[in-house]
């Protein structure tokens, strides 16, 4: 992490961690056309529009839902329809939408960020009390995961690789 120096405090050093993986996920979208943002390359079906989709509707649910706000996470029961709603680019879906609806999510995320303690409290989909400071850490790896998925999808595409562009 270079955008922070490592005595911040732990708040500013798990939001500079979060914001380094989504700007790794974002690097992966770069310079490719629609096509190539929704193929899927591997048998699940993933694509890199598909994984900004995801982190958008996770990153929703885990600040949005979690600490009491409003949110734009796909639906339970969309998910109960198709389990991997929240992965499918459907075909009236636009890239330039699902990148809003990813911007929008990390800018309602930042706003929660913003306004909590890392001790305050919120309730998870399932009921568990969660604090800030997990949900940050948990959208920490679970960003990092998915920013390691489109680096393999993408070097699959055109063989770019790497956290950043090189500088």
């Amino acid at each position: 992490m270079t955008s922070v120096v490592g005595t911040a405090g732990e708040k500013r050093i798990l939001v500079a961690a979060l914001e380094e993986q989504r700007r790794a996920v974002l690097w992966k979208l770069e310079d490719l056309d629609d096509e190539r943002l929704r193929q899927p390359l591997v048998p699940s079906g993933t694509s890199l529009l598909g994984i900004a989709k995801h982190l958008a509707s996770v990153e929703n649910g885990w600040f949005g839902r979690t600490f009491g706000r409003a949110n734009e996470e796909v639906p339970d029961e969309s998910l109960a329809e198709d389990p991997h709603a929240e992965w499918r680019i459907h075909p009236w879906e636009t890239t330039e939408g699902v990148l809003a609806y990813y911007a929008r999510a990390r800018a309602a995320s930042d706003a929660v960020v913003a306004d909590l303690k890392l001790t305050d409290r919120g309730t998870d989909r399932h009921g568990a009390a969660v604090s800030l400071r997990w949900v940050l850490v948990h959208m920490v790896q679970e960003t990092a995961r998915h920013a390691g998925h489109a680096d393999v999808l993408r070097e699959l595409l055109d063989g770019r690789t790497g956290e950043r562009p090189a500088s």
